[in-house]
């Protein structure tokens, strides 16, 4: 069964980083979808950032510049660099998969919180 264990979340200071990471088991295929989405209280789930099947990366214009997605298939993990943290920024994130056979996989989400 896939699983995906997302780590890396904590409390941090207006204009610190954290990064976040989420570790797949099995392996990654190239062609998947690998994505962070976040779900602050009272809002609805949004994507933050992604790679898409071709590889290419997509931003939420919120976190452009700020935020890095990267990946190391070797490890079959996936990495989001926050930097510039904004209260904003608050939010569970979550660590999403999508196959090239259109299965969807969640992890279980790790809570990032930026407050003074």
């Amino acid at each position: 069964q896939v699983q995906l264990v997302e780590s890396g979340g904590g409390l941090v200071q207006p204009g610190g980083s954290l990064r976040l990471s989420c570790a797949a088991s099995g392996s990654i295929s190239r062609l998947d979808v690998m994505g962070w989405y976040r779900q602050a209280p009272g809002k609805q789930r949004e994507l933050v950032a992604q790679f898409s099947s071709g590889g290419s990366t997509n931003y939420a214009d919120s976190v452009k510049g700020r935020f890095t997605i990267s990946r190391d298939n070797a490890k079959n993990t996936v990495y989001l660099q926050m930097n510039s943290l904004k209260p904003e920024d608050t939010a569970v994130y979550y660590c999403n998969r999508v196959t090239v056979f259109h299965q969807t996989y969640w992890g279980q989400g790790t809570q990032v919180t930026v407050s003074s």
